[in-house]
């Protein structure tokens, strides 16, 4: 498995297959379409004669039952976008065997250290496989160690028949970084009764909560004329911008202050000029209600600021992106349970744990999927400092195996 593993990793995150917000297509890019056409074609060549990719990109097949009767049909659901924080152009994996512990210097940047100090997991990886970037890109682990977990697990099946399990769907989806992973994603032709994301980190995690996510888009138009008669007549929406998020929390509802089961306000983006800028920005909370407070506050911080400068105009959009995974579960509440067992099985000690973030996964339950989210051995993401473990990914693909042993009742 190992030497399988690295190769399918190594091949699929020197695809670029970046998530662009700003597009108005669906998948936002076309290397996402190049890489499900791939697994589409890897997965027929492993026999599942139904594997397709939707004109969306959604790629789906089914490795049917091998055991008499009817037991629940159980889906795994990974990611192919990487996410739009860094670059994913031009990924350069270092592949670094039997680590030797310490801190990892970036080839080719290296005032990026991965630190010790700030991975403590890394003490207990001495002597196994670690895989980074060279210091100038994303490596993409999210999601693509869960994409080659799923497909070694997959192979693993096809080899070995004498695993016994029930119908198994696999199912690839586009744009998950920017909120859209399962807007084509079909449940009634899905069938699954149980669904899991690949999409966590380590090894041994099973989450089955998130946060609840809303995206606020500020809107601040203020009045351009050329600077030298500008007088008495300029509202300058950069400085207004400048203002509105000067007023933001700065000591709380932060991601750099809260922790656990802690909310916060999260500008992410800003563009624009004089005559109009734009701020986008993140609502996050497990209590799903505070989301409503937290853009409250954003409209009140705009209508102050109206009140100060009434030729500008402010406007605060909020579009819901996902929901706490957390209520939908009790529709399925073996799960979680499940998963906690297969971990066991797998010779793992499980840990059960809560997501400051958010997976297709929360999408799904709330359309009536349950889907807790598993391990994959992904660590730092969204950042050149990423980082993956191979011995941690091998750990996973045993899990998903027992996991499907257990659903099939062996």
């Amino acid at each position: 498995m190992p030497d399988r593993l690295l190769e399918r990793f190594l091949r699929y995150v020197q695809m670029d297959t970046q998530a662009d917000e700003r597009s108005a297509t669906y998948p936002s890019t076309p290397n996402q379409l190049e890489l499900g056409r791939m697994l589409r074609d890897e997965l027929f060549a492993l026999g599942l004669t139904d594997a397709k990719q939707t004109e969306q990109g959604i790629v789906t097949a089914t490795v049917p039952s091998n055991v008499p009767g009817a037991v629940p049909t159980v889906a795994l659901v990974a990611h192919v976008d990487t996410s739009p924080e860094f670059s994913g152009k031009g990924v350069r994996p270092q592949v670094i065997s039997n680590y030797p512990g310490g801190d990892i210097v970036l080839p080719q940047a290296p005032e990026r250290v991965i630190r010790v100090s700030e991975n403590p997991e890394l003490q207990q990886l001495i002597g196994k496989t670690i895989i980074t970037t060279d210091g100038t890109t994303l490596l993409g682990a999210d999601d693509k160690a869960g994409v080659a977990v799923i497909m070694q697990a997959v192979q693993t099946l096809i080899e070995n028949p004498s695993i016994p399990h029930g119908p198994v769907r696999v199912c690839f989806t586009c744009d998950e970084e920017i909120g859209k992973g399962v807007l084509h994603v079909d449940l009634q032709e899905l069938a699954a009764d149980v669904a899991y994301t690949l999409d966590g980190a380590g090894a041994g995690e099973v989450e089955g909560e998130t946060f609840s996510a809303d995206k606020a888009t500020i809107t601040i138009t203020g009045v351009n004329i050329h600077p030298s008669i500008a007088k008495g007549r300029m509202v300058n929406a950069v400085r207004l911008a400048g203002m509105f998020l000067e007023r933001l929390p700065k000591r709380t509802l932060t991601p750099e202050t809260t922790a656990e089961r802690e909310g916060f306000l999260h500008p992410y983006v800003i563009e624009g000029g004089v005559p109009e800028v734009k701020i986008h920005c993140l609502l996050r909370d497990f209590d799903t209600p505070r989301l409503v407070d937290q853009a409250a506050r954003l409209r009140t911080i705009a209508q102050h600021l109206m009140d100060e400068y009434p030729e500008a105009r402010i406007t605060v959009d909020v579009q819901a992106q996902y929901r706490n995974m957390r209520d939908g579960m009790t529709k399925e509440p073996r799960a979680v349970p499940y998963a906690l067992e297969a971990i066991r099985r797998a010779g793992l000690t499980p840990r059960q744990a809560i997501i400051r973030g958010g997976t297709d996964g929360s999408r799904l339950t709330e359309m009536g999927l349950p889907t807790p989210n598993l391990s994959t051995g992904e660590h730092n993401p969204h950042s050149p400092l990423e980082w993956a473990c191979l011995e941690e990914m091998q750990d996973n693909v045993r899990i998903v195996v027992e996991l499907l042993q257990v659903w099939a009742g062996k």
